[in-house]
């Protein structure tokens, strides 16, 4: 047993915003708190407490000898493995985008790798720093080295312990997407600003849709070039990774929106979207076909309940609004298409 201010007095002061502490125990690492709750376990206010907790400790509740205990154990982050996939990310990204306008040239690739990974990054740090705004253990980005037509499958980041609110649950699926907008426009804007581009027709190998918001951009600069410069691209990407994420199913982010908005309903409207995408995909190409099917698979699974699970209030509903539109303005039924001279 401890005296009161045997262990550090920070974490006793977290847990007793919602526990009346009455006994600490220290076992190497590990801190027990024999605890009585002042508003029940599954309380918000006790869940957002834990959730503080949660950043710098792996936390539980269980019950010991028919007593309560907060359990706190410290849990290291291995920096190394995003450090790793970053570098090999950019590896993989420059290599692809020096090919993009014909022959290999590694200052073109280089630009292109520095921009999409801007653009990635800030989405994915709009997730970050949003959740640990409000209490949500999250990891850092993890980016995908992936031969794909961008050097890379995105990055994703890893959430751990429970949401507590709808506010929480929007806020952290809308961050990632307006702060991956946001970069996307500035990237999009430096590129189409600074390189202009002209090929003759004959020698494109893919034709791209163009977003009404890309072709927005496109018209402040007055571009007048009929392709453009990999920066410019990275920019593009961008907002047809929005478009994708903010496909209201699963654990897709607009998912995470359309159940901050409407609860539970949201369960039937991700079972519902995989259908409407593989109907898009017979007219508009396969691509949102196959988008169809993997979101079939994200819609059969239930969304997490938010631990305050009361509804918005309307300004947090337009917040939602305002996020799906974005996401609206940034999407393009035929995102590719290939000349038929080299199908």
């Amino acid at each position: 047993m401890l005296p009161r201010g045997g262990l550090k007095l920070n974490e006793r002061e977290v847990l007793e915003e919602a526990f009346n502490v009455y006994f600490e125990h220290e076992e190497g690492e590990v801190k027990r708190f024999f605890v009585i709750p002042k508003y029940g376990i599954y309380d918000e206010r006790t869940q957002i407490v834990l959730a503080k907790l949660s950043e710098k400790y792996d936390v539980s509740v269980k019950m010991l000898h028919g007593e309560i205990v907060v359990e706190l154990k410290p849990h290291k982050e291995n920096y190394l493995i995003n450090i790793i996939l970053l570098a090999l990310t950019f590896l993989s990204t420059t290599f692809v985008g020096s090919f993009y306008l014909g022959e290999f040239d590694l200052i073109q690739g280089v630009m292109f790798s520095i921009a999409i990974l801007f653009v990635l990054g800030s989405h994915e740090m709009g997730h970050y720093f949003t959740s640990r705004r409000f209490g949500v253990r999250t990891s850092l980005p993890y980016f995908i080295p992936f031969p794909t037509i961008i050097g890379t499958l995105g990055a994703i980041i890893k959430h751990r312990g429970a949401i507590p609110s709808r506010k929480a649950l929007l806020a952290i699926g809308a961050a990632g997407p307006l702060a991956g907008i946001v970069a996307s426009v500035i990237v999009a804007y430096i590129g189409l600003k600074f390189f202009e581009v002209s090929i003759p027709p004959e020698e494109a190998e893919i034709f791209i849709g163009v977003p009404p918001l890309f072709y927005a951009v496109m018209s402040a600069v007055n571009y007048s070039g009929n392709a453009i410069h990999p920066v410019a691209f990275a920019g593009w990407v961008g907002m047809f990774v929005t478009s994708l994420n903010l496909i209201p199913v699963g654990q897709l982010d607009g998912g995470h929106i359309m159940r901050a908005l409407i609860g539970e309903k949201a369960d039937a409207v991700s079972k519902i979207v995989p259908f409407i995408l593989i109907v898009l995909g017979t007219f508009f190409g396969s691509i949102w076909f196959f988008w169809g099917i993997i979101t079939l698979f994200f819609g059969m699974q239930k969304h997490p309940k938010p631990i305050d699970d009361s509804p918005l209030p309307f300004n947090w509903k337009m917040l939602g609004v305002i996020t799906f539109a974005i996401g609206a303005a940034c999407f393009t039924p035929t995102p590719f298409l290939i000349p038929k001279n080299l199908k």
